[in-house]
């Protein structure tokens, strides 16, 4: 079975006063005089205006009007004002929220949504407005499995804009983000035993098995792991011996139409469960920790984006590291010394640094790919919910880049934090300096490479650079600088800031960033 991919049908409107399509109107704009140079009629108008006459907060709080038409209600979700010198995009996905949750509670069933069009500081709002109201749509996966009376809000959506050819696009490329979104929260949100490692699996291969541009292969074989991916292999082995927790590794790739010029090589944490292993989490903090996969789930949900839009001249290859930090009995400790797939011997320091061992060897075996094929214009990344010192560092909703030397010089994290601030999916830049090379290298004799100290990241300095040099340091990336014959680009992104934490779903970020910087101009 195919799963959910939207959280209701997404139909275009032509006409605002059709009573077949809807039975309440949302109107989200930043102010009533652009939403008059679009043309909407008098008669939707008019009640704004009678109420702003005797409401001044109107503007700012909104309301449910009722309307001589034949949908009766109009939900008006004005953003508010809007200042340019802090404020962004994101209040339109805001306001479209917020939208979506007043008319639920005003009994509508089939909402007809007006976008925004005549916002020139920012270009994307009618598609962030969209995928605001999308993501208010949201039904959480096992709560549809548990309830099927309960697994949409709504019967439907219908969009109107302005400009119907530019509603063509939005539809097409917003529906596409939340379709991979959609995907991503399904997987990320899934408790530990719902979306235990081979359940996560098998809900990926439900979703593109037959696919006709994506192809999957799991490997689930518990020596074979252990021997390609030895740094993995040390994190599953408290949970390998339980069958239902078992870890795997997942191969995903697509391939587009025509010459290829750019291939992503993309490895995803996907840790079902965190317990923290032998050095266990203590005092509550384990709880949430099912949300430690939302890196490997975001790269899934990334490839239902791909398969959607099928964009031209690009390959993307994925590999997900979906294993579960158990303790117990088998549990990998600290002082081990573990040799990585690429040779370098790595002594253990905190097993709840395990995003970087569940990762490592996977890129590894992307640099080696890279260093024997000819791939074309390859950028290796790593995409986890890596460490508490992120949140820390930048606040919750932002995601964090960091280059290495290689990508820098193209100035990636600059132009991805550019383009997040458009799609309303931000980025924040940080560097990875000579202090975190230097904070991981072994200093006995028997280690190449120290995993970790034996701090919270929250409580390390420079805890979310640090990570990104160990993972360069043992996958052997480092040697593929700017003075290799083989330079790699590569860029580490710790999403643990911006993924969603519990009791909230999660985000989906950062799908629709990545959409808008490496999709959007090939479709």
């Amino acid at each position: 079975m195919i799963p959910d991919t939207l959280p209701c049908g997404l139909f275009p409107a032509t006409d605002i006063a059709s009573a077949t399509i809807s039975d309440g109107i949302l109107l989200v704009c930043h102010s009533l005089e652009a939403a008059k140079k679009v043309g909407l009629p008098a008669v939707l108008l008019a009640p704004i205006e009678d109420q702003a006459a005797v409401d001044e907060s109107l503007h700012s709080e909104g309301a449910v009007l009722r309307v001589q038409l034949p949908q009766k209600r109009l939900v008006y979700a004005p953003t508010g004002e809007i200042n340019p010198d802090y404020d962004d995009v994101r209040s339109f996905a805001e306001a479209g929220a917020k939208a979506v949750k007043r008319a639920l509670k005003a009994g509508v069933k089939c909402p007809l949504l007006i976008l925004p069009s005549d916002c020139p500081e920012f270009p994307e709002c009618d598609l962030v407005t969209l995928l605001g109201v999308l993501e208010a749509l949201y039904v959480p996966l096992q709560l549809r499995e548990a309830d099927k009376s309960r697994a949409s809000k709504v019967q439907s959506l219908h969009v109107w804009h302005s400009n119907p050819k530019r509603l063509e696009y939005v539809l097409r490329f917003g529906g596409a983000i939340e379709q991979g979104r959609f995907i991503a929260r399904d997987l990320g949100g899934g408790d530990p035993e719902r979306m235990a490692p081979p359940k996560f699996a098998q809900h990926l291969v439900s979703l593109f098995e037959g696919s006709k541009n994506v192809k999957i292969s799991v490997n689930s074989d518990q020596k074979d792991l252990e021997k390609k991916y030895p740094l993995f292999g040390a994190v599953n082995r408290a949970a390998s011996v339980i069958e239902r927790h078992r870890g795997c590794v997942i191969d995903l790739v697509y391939r587009g139409e025509g010459a290829i010029d750019k291939t992503l090589c993309l490895v995803g944490k996907g840790v079902t469960y965190d317990t923290g292993g032998a050095d266990i989490k203590a005092g509550g903090h384990m709880a949430g920790m099912s949300r430690d996969k939302c890196g490997a789930s975001a790269i899934g949900g990334f490839m239902q984006t791909l398969s959607v839009l099928a964009p031209k001249g690009i390959e993307v290859r994925a590999k997900l590291g979906v294993v579960r930090n158990s303790v117990g009995e088998n549990c990998y400790v600290a002082d081990e010394v573990i040799i990585a797939r690429s040779g370098v011997r790595v002594r253990v320091g905190n097993t709840d640094a395990e995003g970087r061992m569940a990762m490592c060897d996977l890129l590894t075996e992307f640099k080696e790919d890279c260093s024997k094929e000819k791939i074309a214009n390859a950028h290796l990344m790593t995409i986890a919910t890596l460490t508490g010192h992120a949140c820390l560092a930048v606040g919750l909703g932002y995601s964090i880049c960091m280059d290495n030397s290689v990508a820098r010089k193209e100035d990636h994290s600059r132009n991805l934090q550019k383009d997040s601030e458009v799609i309303g999916d931000p980025f924040e830049i940080s560097t990875i300096r000579r202090e975190d090379y230097q904070f991981h290298k072994g200093e006995g004799q028997v280690e190449d490479v120290l995993q970790c100290n034996n701090k919270p990241s929250s409580q390390t300095a420079r805890g979310h650079q640090g990570p990104g040099a160990f993972l360069l340091l043992t996958s052997g990336l480092d040697k593929h600088g700017l003075g290799s014959s083989t330079p790699l680009k590569y860029s580490h992104l710790d999403i643990a800031a911006s993924a969603g934490d519990l009791p909230h779903e999660p985000t989906g970020a950062p799908i629709a960033a990545l959409a808008f910087h490496h999709i959007k101009s090939r479709i």
